[in-house]
């Protein structure tokens, strides 16, 4: 079977406008980038607006795992503003060359717990994190399992390039039990415990922190909301 091969460059903007019917600033910051490179895939940049726009001009402690070549950070601070508090973490050393260019990069793993606690304390806690780095399976489980419940609350928890939970060189594979959708799937049903009276939950550290779960192409967004028990009315006026 042949590989199929996903289209790139060309006119950034115009395939964006017209495919996701998206415009406005971040648009502008991502397709008009200079300087350091930016690498996204053009779906996130409505998603990016949609979930993260309301942290907009507003002093949001914000995490991206995943520095790369430094665009992205440059894009967040251009899109969030200059009262932000951003953080990149990477496990490559040249990364450091970033620090302190468009926020703060801290080299580690995302894989080490304690790196992970100290990035955040250093930060004076953390709003938004945004899991950008090696898509690997595990290495995408343990920061979620880390991080989440450090997330304030009302915090946003976005893990993108989730389509390597389809290749088996990342440790996933159709249908193969280390799938990241796995793991969603089971959220969903610690989600809804309430209704399958099952004790043993799947993930414990956050069955009682969240309320949402938005599921996208090669995205998942975690809403930090302590659960409430369902309740119930009718009324008649």
């Amino acid at each position: 079977m042949k590989k199929f091969r996903f289209p790139e460059d060309g006119d950034v903007a115009a395939d964006i406008r017209e495919r996701y019917g998206f415009d406005g600033d971040l648009l502008d910051i991502y397709a008009g980038n200079e300087g350091v490179k930016v690498h996204k895939w053009h779906h996130y940049l409505p998603l990016y607006d949609r979930y993260f726009g309301r942290y907009r001009d507003t002093a949001v402690k914000f995490l991206e795992i995943g520095v790369n070549n430094g665009g992205s950070l440059q894009m967040w601070r251009r899109y969030l503003g200059k009262d932000a508090v951003l953080c990149g973490i990477d496990i490559n050393p040249d990364c450091a060359q970033y620090d302190g260019q468009s926020g703060m990069v801290r080299i580690g793993s995302q894989d080490d717990p304690d790196f992970l606690a100290e990035v955040v304390k250093e930060m004076g806690g953390v709003d938004v994190v945004l899991d950008d780095g090696s898509h690997r399976m595990p290495h995408i489980e343990k920061p979620l399992r880390v991080l989440f419940p450090m997330l304030t609350e009302g915090g946003t928890y976005m893990i993108e390039d989730l389509h390597t939970s389809y290749y088996p060189r990342f440790g996933g594979g159709f249908r193969a039990p280390t799938n990241f959708f796995n793991t969603v799937r089971h959220m969903i049903d610690d989600m809804h415990s309430w209704y399958h009276g099952k004790k043993e939950l799947s993930i414990p550290e956050q069955a009682q922190e969240f309320n949402g779960l938005h599921i996208h192409d090669s995205i998942v967004v975690i809403d930090k909301a302590a659960a409430q028990r369902p309740t119930h009315s009718r009324v008649q006026r």
